[in-house]
């Protein structure tokens, strides 16, 4: 098997659940292994702003971010190779970037909160979902798998969500990471656009002419 032409989605996808299956049947490991800020802070533990993107509360938890990461991320590793936006180097930028970003919100305010703890991919899966929202606006995504939205009133809709759900801060989902990783994605995005191929806003430019709020094939 020649492990190069294997999609870096999948190879994600796979680290993903193998480090979320250790880690639901091994406590210890998950001790030192989630998100939290207060050793962070303390003992210089900056790893878990990474590992702890790998883990996974539940089986829930695993199959929904998987499942998003493999239709967006395989959608914009593709575009990333073929735009020539610095193919799966910027990918992975962009994942393990947006990881560590949409973390960094929450690690300043509660690392020193000896009891707050957070894991999952949610923030740079949002950051991907984001990244590919920018080259198909008004392309179809459907929510719960029935109402038909476009990505982009997906993405307004999502932002607004996320604010809300973290003002009330009434249940154990952490709504900030979920917010600055999209706001990561899309920013790393424009940027990458503009430094490699700013062409492309052209086309992009176009696309947002043509608005289609509940979305095209």
């Amino acid at each position: 098997m020649n492990f190069s032409e294997i999609p870096v989605t999948i190879i994600l996808i796979a680290i993903n659940v193998i480090f979320s299956l250790i880690g639901l049947s091994n406590a210890g490991m998950l001790e030192k292994t989630i998100g939290w800020p207060y050793y962070t802070k303390r003992e210089n533990q900056y790893y878990r702003f990474i590992t702890s993107g790998f883990l996974h509360a539940d089986w829930m938890h695993l199959f929904f971010n998987m499942f998003t990461l493999y239709f967006f991320g395989g959608n914009i590793e593709a575009i990333f190779s073929a735009y020539g936006l610095g193919g799966n180097v910027a990918y992975l930028a962009l994942y393990f970037f947006g990881l560590i970003a949409s973390d960094l919100p929450s690690y300043f305010k509660h690392n020193d909160d000896i009891n707050y703890r957070s894991l999952g991919a949610s923030g740079a899966v949002s950051a991907v979902v984001f990244a590919a929202i920018i080259f198909n606006p008004w392309g179809s995504i459907y929510l719960y798998g029935a109402l038909k939205l476009s990505a982009a009133l997906y993405a307004v809709l999502y932002v607004a969500y996320c604010v809300y759900m973290g003002k009330r801060n009434q249940d154990n989902v952490n709504h900030d990471a979920h917010l600055w990783g999209s706001f990561f994605g899309l920013g790393f995005t424009l940027v990458l656009i503009a430094v490699l191929q700013p062409v492309l806003f052209d086309s992009i430019i176009e696309m947002l002419k043509k608005p289609s709020l509940f979305g095209r094939p």
